[in-house]
């Protein structure tokens, strides 16, 4: 008999907009940006929970969120902070376990079947975490746990912020069927309309259709809706599996028109990937931006150096670079991808070109 895995999903709660009200007194209790300017430049990157009862959210346009809040206070990124207090949630995370599997900066799935401390429980280590993280970070988390990851990352939406939510093998069916099909992760907002527009509003909905039905209806993904409704998901927790390539991608809820945020966006995409290279120890020669318009259409482009890279600059400036050998101006973009290929080991204090400067030692 297969072993059940015991699956723990982290979420921070409202991770860049906590730091900096945990760092400043004077922003505790108020409306908070992260990203953009109170003179509506840019995009939102986090909004403080304040800030979201007036109906902002992240990827939004900053002169929006003005609009929708027009006492909200603004602040720039600092991306330094946030890494090194993610570093610190990892290590958090490293005491019950080492199979983890970050996706960001603030999130991260943990496969603690096999626990470092022989809790044995699950929702008892989620719950020691959470207490770890407010005690030793004062922030909050939000943790899912169950027995794959997919019905770990729903759960740890269920009761944000500082939510903490188990969906046990016998209740995953019967939880899944009564899930309004916007809420599946995979399912985006073209999808879920589509789906609504065939009669399609629950998972229960779902559950009803063939996985040849699904299959023919959405393309390969129609295997993904089957089993995700069915709460199947057997993919592994994977803290060290091979890297061909490293991205980071966002899909915004509103179309990108203007450059400005465009560029904001590929900084923090930019500052996401350089934290995967560094963890990884890796640096790569070819880096490739994606770019998805409001019409589905999607290019990427590439730009190949002859020794390996890592450093923030490089990325961000070859990310910008990519951008405008595209002529953005006049456009709807929906999505944006960073991703670095074609590795090698990281190069220390070695010159590659005028444009690149040189590599970071990490």
């Amino acid at each position: 008999m297969a072993t059940i895995r015991k699956i723990i999903h982290v979420d921070m709660d409202a991770f860049y907009a906590s730091v900096e009200q945990r760092d400043n007194p004077e922003l505790r209790g108020k409306p908070l940006v992260v990203g953009g300017s109170p003179q509506g430049r840019g995009v939102v990157a986090t909004a403080s929970y304040e800030a979201r009862k007036y109906g902002i959210h992240s990827a939004m346009p900053a002169r929006q969120a003005v609009q929708l809040c027009p006492h909200a206070i603004f602040v720039r990124p600092r991306f330094d902070a946030y890494k090194e207090v993610s570093n610190k949630i990892r290590e958090i995370f490293h005491r019950y376990t080492d199979l983890i599997e970050p996706l960001s900066l603030d999130e991260a799935y943990l496969d603690v079947t096999i626990d470092k401390l022989g809790i044995g429980s699950a929702l008892e280590i989620a719950e020691q975490i959470k207490k770890a993280i407010k005690e030793e970070l004062q922030l909050t988390a939000s943790a899912g746990v169950s027995i794959n990851k997919f019905v770990a990352k729903i759960a740890s939406d269920i009761n944000k912020p500082d939510g903490l939510k188990f969906i046990g093998p016998s209740s995953i069916e019967a939880f899944m069927e009564k899930l309004p099909v916007e809420k599946f992760h995979g399912v985006g907002k073209v999808t879920a309309e589509k789906m609504k527009q065939m009669g399609l509003h629950t998972g229960a909905d779902l559950k009803k259709l063939s996985e040849e039905t699904l299959v023919y209806r959405f393309g390969k993904t129609g295997h993904f809706y089957y089993n995700i409704v069915r709460g199947i998901d057997n993919r592994p927790v994977q803290p060290h599996r091979e890297t061909k390539s490293l991205a980071a991608e966002d899909t915004f809820s509103y179309d990108l028109t203007e450059i400005e945020d465009m560029e904001l966006k590929l900084e923090e995409l930019a500052e996401i990937v350089h934290e995967r290279l560094k963890k990884k120890n890796l640096s790569g020669r070819t880096i490739t931006l994606k770019i998805k318009y409001s019409d589905f259409k999607q290019i990427t482009r590439n730009r190949s150096y002859a020794h390996p890279v890592s450093d923030i600059k490089t990325i961000v400036d070859t990310a910008k670079s990519l951008l405008m050998s595209t002529e953005p101006a006049g456009h709807k973009i929906r999505l944006l991808g960073i991703s670095l290929s074609n590795f090698g080991e990281a190069q220390p204090k070695q010159k590659v070109s005028k444009y690149t400067g040189q590599l970071s030692l990490f």
